[in-house]
């Protein structure tokens, strides 16, 4: 199962939607979108303006709990999916590695979150999820603390080290995220 976070204001890039970016010749939206399908049976788009989407056939909800950010899209995803696990990215990563994914998922028995961990740290919008997280992350976005990793200590824990990233993405691209006009420009 995989889930995509289409979510946050767009501040930096001056209002435009992000999923729509053109990156060669394609949306991103799409891009991730195809990667998702090849990789899943099941794919959720979490976003707080769904009728942007409804050119695409897959499953879309909206925030549960509005104005959480990120985590927030974890919980409602995780919510709605109906695997035990789920892959969770933004939907503003150009460059989702397919092998990696697999890689990833091949990682899951026995743990409740996969998520690689570079040398500037985890990278939690782009890792695997437990529906067993569901009650901590909840009380962590009821309770308005909001950063990602906050909730990782009460749970298994399976950490990929950048050692395994490099052999799938010796470039260093996987993790990047598309934020401001500027970062278009070495694409």
């Amino acid at each position: 199962m995989g889930i995509l976070l289409s979510g946050g204001g767009a501040r930096r890039m001056n209002g435009a939607n992000k999923a729509f970016l053109g990156i060669g010749g394609e949306r991103l939206i799409d891009r991730n979108v195809r990667l998702y399908r090849e990789l899943f049976d099941e794919v959720i788009l979490v976003t707080n303006s769904p009728r942007e989407y409804l050119d695409l056939d897959l499953t879309i909800v909206t925030d549960i709990v509005k104005g959480k950010g990120p985590l927030g899209g974890i919980y409602t995803g995780l919510f709605f999916c109906r695997s035990d696990h789920a892959f969770v990215a933004a939907c503003d990563m150009p460059f989702l590695n397919g092998d990696f994914i697999r890689f990833m998922t091949e990682q899951v028995r026995g743990h409740d979150i996969v998520v690689p961990e570079m040398p500037d740290g985890l990278q939690p919008l782009h890792a695997i999820y437990s529906r067993k997280c569901l009650p901590a992350i909840r009380r962590c976005v009821d309770e308005d603390r909001l950063k990602i990793t906050g909730f990782y200590k009460r749970y298994k824990v399976h950490r990929i080290q950048a050692d395994d990233v490099t052999r799938f993405d010796p470039e260093g691209r996987m993790f990047l995220n598309i934020n401001a006009p500027e970062d278009l420009v070495n694409i």
